[in-house]
């Protein structure tokens, strides 16, 4: 009964958003259509309550197993620990789906309840696109991977859920990606609004701009816990392998983060009005590419959810008439869009459309290298493109953009001139060449690791600069945050560098009682176990490690076996420190009796991790300070009002 009134919810949100983007474009039409288009708010927020309870229905036949609903029979098992049941309903292609349009109808109804800054005819136009983009989701959700479809006979126990992703990094990672990508399809129906109206003002970037900070925010956080998901999971010791579906979270970050600036300058100062209408589309995009890339069949990744050639297909209409449609409508009213207030190349504005555009080309370097294997490939050509081609081409166009990232926060808006800030700049370059002699001398590194020292001590330095004499008690919420982010981007750089130049790793066979060295530590194997958990066997090996005359500490990897489904994992086991992380995995056991490990020392590496929380952490402060300055730009109007009409009566009277 659950799985049949979460059906209907979905057949009813569908209606909903059928009326509401009618409405929103009968509304274009004039008074003569203002009974429908008052419509189109309470039909947003309503499918906003509908949505959420389809998904809360879907969480619940997981919750119990549900043997009789398809996809938990194909995705769960009764043994499976509740987190795991839990998270599995969004571990799969219609699951996923459907978390996505719920957090996506519940954004639209947010804003249909919220939002008085705007117009209300582009108010009206933002739902309609809102409801438009939400529409095709449904369809394809009831027509091509229904998530509440009934088996003829129930099962007698579920297939399981991959073993890979019965981890708490499944409890995390998608949703805060997806939450990314919704962010990310409110700013789009901003720009098509926008578009629709004509009303591309500092107001509709006001609008738009804490949607696409919560998206960039999502966004980091997402990447930040798969990159140390991936990490600590796989068993292979790396934190970015340039994988397909990693590149698919990649491209709408990359897009949303040059968005962002766009929009803080067109709320800040009027300018790049067509700039960030082009930038809004391009990151929702990306982001319908990653849905595709992902959900198509094309690629076979632990991260992939479907394999059915027409699920791909449907997506890819999607994809062709949201993007194609938006790209047209932008081509018809491109035009009309009046120019913004112009600026000096020595400006603020001047150092974020360089970078912008150092991001844009980012963007089409990863692109290029996600998508070529996948057309030679459809001419029976395998190629493989990895880290030499993603590393030097990304490197060329990031390293202009954090030099100038360290300069663009001190220049002042509109005009500036170079002389005033060469002191600091002096400062900040010759910190970044002493930062590349010292990383020199400290040992032989790749040209990139050291190019990453040398960016990470100037971007650390540089983002504290806008601070320098002034009274920090009376800075700005959102320029800490935009000082946080900024040095969130030297941390990660450092921990790159570090774990690039560093990291020292030994592959030996162990007999118990043996040891190895590694970094300055000393591993001893003290002995192989069998184990057992919930859904698993495993052998766990007890490593006693020590560096030193510290300690020892007991290190416990393990060989996993699954039973449901059938499959041999690997679980590593990290000893982390201020100044590095001690990684170790079990291998099999050869003939002799020996047993294989493999152990890594990562000099700082956790940095990276702990930098991409900062870059968070800066996005949420901003957010705030962005939401405290709306409400007192909002107080301030309305205190005006209040005057002006203090004084009407006044003359009256």
């Amino acid at each position: 009964m659950i799985a049949e009134l979460g059906h209907a919810a979905l057949w009813l949100c569908a209606a909903l958003a059928a009326l509401q983007l009618f409405g929103g474009a009968l509304a274009q039409r004039g008074a003569q259509a203002a009974d429908v288009a008052a419509l189109v708010r309470p039909a947003a927020m309503a499918q906003a309550l509908l949505a959420g309870f389809a998904f809360c229905c879907l969480l619940w036949v997981f919750a119990i197993t549900d043997l009789s609903v398809k996809l938990v029979a194909t995705n769960s098992h009764s043994l499976k620990p509740m987190i795991f049941k839990l998270s599995g309903s969004w571990g799969n292609h219609e699951g996923s789906m459907l978390l996505w349009v719920a957090v996506m109808a519940m954004a639209g109804g947010l804003i249909a309840l919220v939002e008085k800054r705007l117009p209300e005819k582009t108010m009206q136009a933002t739902l309609a696109a809102q409801g438009f983009v939400a529409l095709g989701f449904y369809a394809f959700l009831l027509l091509s991977s229904n998530p509440f479809e009934r088996l003829p006979v129930p099962a007698a126990e579920g297939q399981g859920l991959n073993p890979l992703l019965q981890d708490i990094g499944l409890a995390f990672h998608p949703p805060t990606l997806y939450f990314g990508y919704v962010g990310l399809s409110v700013a789009f129906s901003f720009a098509v609004g926008a578009l629709v109206t004509r009303q591309v003002t500092p107001d509709f970037a006001r609008a738009m701009r804490p949607w696409v900070l919560a998206a960039w925010v999502f966004l980091t956080l997402g990447i930040t816990a798969g990159s140390y998901w991936a990490y600590y999971e796989l068993g292979w010791g790396g934190y970015w392998f340039w994988d397909p579906v990693e590149n698919a979270s990649l491209l709408p970050w990359l897009a949303a983060t040059a968005l962002l600036h766009s929009a803080s300058v067109l709320a800040a100062r009027d300018a790049l009005r067509t700039w960030t209408i082009m930038l809004g589309v391009v990151a929702f995009s990306m982001s319908m590419l990653g849905t595709f890339l992902v959900r198509s069949g094309l690629l076979t990744s632990v991260h992939a959810f479907a394999v059915d050639p027409e699920r791909g297909t449907f997506i890819l209409i999607l994809l062709a008439l949201y993007i194609g449609g938006a790209l047209l409508l932008f081509a018809l009213r491109a035009g009309h869009v009046r120019e913004g207030e112009r600026f000096q190349l020595t400006s603020r504005e001047g150092a974020l459309v360089f970078n912008n555009v150092m991001l844009s080309v980012i963007l089409g370097v990863v692109l290029l290298g996600t998508m070529y294997p996948l057309l030679t490939e459809a001419f029976d050509v395998r190629v493989s493109v990895g880290p030499p081609y993603f590393n030097p081409f990304g490197a060329v166009f990031a390293i202009p953009m954090f030099l100038v990232m360290m300069v663009g926060p001190m220049l002042r808006w509109r005009r500036d001139s170079a002389r005033r800030i060469q002191r600091p700049v002096l400062i900040i370059a010759v910190l970044v060449f002493v930062a590349a002699v010292l990383a020199l001398i400290l040992g032989d590194m790749s040209i990139l690791a050291l190019l990453g020292f040398a960016m990470a001590a100037g971007l650390a330095v540089a983002s504290f600069m806008p601070l320098r004499g002034r009274k920090l008690a009376r800075v700005p919420i959102a320029t800490w945050g935009m000082v946080l982010a900024h040095f969130g981007i030297a941390v990660s750089l450092f921990g790159m560098a570090s774990e690039s130049a560093f990291t020292t790793e030994r592959l030996a066979a162990v007999e118990q009682g043996g040891s190895v060295d590694v970094g300055g530590w000393t591993v001893t194997l003290a002995g192989v176990d069998p184990v057992a958990g919930p859904n698993w066997t495993a052998m766990e090996a007890r490593l006693v490690a020590q560096r030193g005359e510290s300690d020892p500490i007991i290190m416990t990897p393990q060989s996993r076996n699954f039973w449901a489904p059938q499959m041999q994992t690997t679980e590593s086991a990290l000893a982390t420190r201020l100044d590095g992380q001690l990684y170790a995995v079990l291998g099999n056991q050869a003939d002799d009796g020996r047993w294989q490990v493999r152990l890594w020392w990562k000099p700082f590496v956790t940095f990276i991790w702990y930098g991409g929380l900062l870059i968070a952490l800066g996005g949420v402060l901003a957010i705030i300070g962005r939401v405290l300055e709306d409400l007192k730009r909002r107080s301030v109007r309305a205190r005006a009002d209040e005057r002006r009409a203090d004084r009407r009566e006044q003359g009256y009277a």
